[in-house]
């Protein structure tokens, strides 16, 4: 059994019937079914793109977590006055 992701499911029949009707109707992912399996997420714009940021800071902390040296006596201290 696949685990439904959304509030919302359309099947591609529908999606392809009224796609700009279903964007309207809600600003939630809607899943896309495919024989009662979701097959893709149509997801508004602004949500997607705060997933992409919310990637992207994920990403950035990774980096930042492998350049902080493991031993703490490593660390310097520095004033942003004196930069």
């Amino acid at each position: 059994m696949h685990q439904l992701l959304a509030n919302y499911a359309v099947t591609i029949s529908e999606l392809k019937k009224s796609p700009t009707k279903i964007i309207k109707e809600t600003n939630e992912p809607v899943a896309i079914l495919n024989h009662n399996k979701p097959t893709a997420y149509l997801i508004p714009s602004e949500i997607y793109e705060n997933m992409l940021n919310l990637i992207e800071d994920y990403e950035l902390s990774k980096i930042v977590k492998d350049r902080i040296p493991y031993n703490e006596n490593e660390l310097i201290e520095v004033n942003i006055d004196e930069l």
